[in-house]
């Protein structure tokens, strides 16, 4: 057997080994769709929204969480953290503008970010320590990001599910803009690919390890984040929401789902803005590790690069092996592509989707080297206590 045929069947193994036995990842089934029956009593909720430059669209956000149809105890918490550009001043008129919306939204004005902190968990941490100290009834936190809108429904069908299943922590993978060619051609992939990390499955599965949330609407019982040590207990981390249910597993049950409930409210501007976002925390979930890295890299090329050059350049059973890896790796692209509206035939282009995300990678340790890792808001964070 030559080399490029064991390649070939390696990568088809794979592939088969994703499609069937990687918890259906790629089915995303794993949807806040189901309707389930209200519970017996709404136990109240704060929402603590941090912002840091904001001000484009966070009258949408504040605006979309002041119009929940709730029906019990709902109040939010908005932390300004370190704004230049007017944030707080248009989130205070976005929530005048609703009858009963200012008395329903507290600002707080952030203060200065301590070392050992990143700084949207310095900013959460003080919306939720106002929260607790308010004087009000808190039962679950909604811990969303400022350029997220929700549906009238979200919050009501977010505490069901948590009330219902007895979950500790419900999160959401906002839908992302899709709508340039950039984002057409990168978007999917992302939510695509940190499904293969995380199956969303294994997720809401108790006795399996695998925790992960999607930090832009995620649901959290205050007792269970008490008891895992409060956002304190995951200052420093870059992959905030995947530590966050790491520890919130280990007090109950957590689930993840796709939703259409809450939309992301900032398009990308394009490649370098996209390849930014995923840039900042891709070297952090290597673990800052120059030998992980050298091993992604390598198994990128092998997993998406291989396939379809051996089915354009190779012959005989490597040929075959890859244009069989090269399909399967198309097919398991598809209910991604249809939860996004795009076309079937955007599968075949997956191989340069994951060489795009190499690059990013690479990028990602490169920024890291520099002492620009974790950029956000104008900090460079990674490893650095929120400096």
């Amino acid at each position: 057997m030559s080399v490029w045929t064991g390649i070939g069947l390696l990568s088809l193994a794979i592939w088969l080994y994703l499609l069937a036995a990687r918890g259906g990842f790629w089915l995303t089934r794993e949807r806040d769709g189901n309707v389930l029956a209200p519970p017996l009593h709404w136990p109240a909720v704060v929402a603590v929204v941090p912002a840091r430059n904001e001000a484009d669209v966070i009258a949408q956000s504040i605006g979309s969480l002041l119009r929940q149809d709730y029906p019990g105890s709902f109040r939010i918490v908005l932390v300004d953290d370190g704004s230049s550009d007017g944030t707080a001043m248009a989130a205070e008129e976005a929530a005048a503008a609703i009858e009963g919306g200012r008395a329903r939204l507290d600002i707080l004005v952030g203060a200065e970010l301590p070392p050992g902190w990143t700084g949207k968990l310095w900013a959460l941490e003080q919306g939720i320590r106002h929260a607790g100290s308010a004087g009000h009834r808190v039962d679950y936190f909604l811990l969303t990001d400022a350029d997220i809108g929700h549906a009238t429904d979200n919050l009501r069908s977010l505490v069901t599910r948590a009330e219902r299943e007895g979950r500790v922590q419900v999160s959401l993978m906002a839908e992302l803009s899709c709508a340039t060619w950039a984002e057409r051609f990168l978007i999917p992939a992302f939510v695509y690919f940190f499904q293969m990390l995380y199956p969303f499955r294994w997720v809401a599965r108790p006795e399996n390890g695998t925790a992960a949330a999607a930090g832009g609407c995620t649901l959290v019982r205050r007792d269970a984040l008490e008891g895992a040590g409060g956002i304190a207990s995951i200052r420093t981390e870059i992959i905030d929401d995947c530590a966050l249910a790491r520890r919130l597993k280990k007090q109950g049950s957590i689930w993840l789902g796709l939703t259409r409930r809450a939309t992301s409210l900032r398009p990308y501007d394009g490649f370098l803005t996209i390849g930014r976002m995923v840039s900042r925390s891709a070297y952090a979930q290597l673990g800052y590790s120059p030998l992980a890295l050298a091993g992604t890299v390598a198994a990128m090329m092998l997993v998406y690069l291989a396939p379809p050059l051996l089915a354009v350049l190779a012959s005989g059973p490597a040929q075959w092996a890859g244009a069989a890896a090269w399909l399967v790796m198309a097919l398991t692209f598809q209910p991604m592509l249809r939860f996004y509206h795009r076309s079937p035939l955007w599968g075949l282009v997956l191989p340069l989707i994951g060489a795009a995300y190499t690059v990013f990678t690479i990028q990602s340790a490169v920024d890291f080297w520099r002492g620009r890792g974790g950029l956000w808001k104008g900090r460079a964070q990674a490893m650095t206590g929120g400096t």
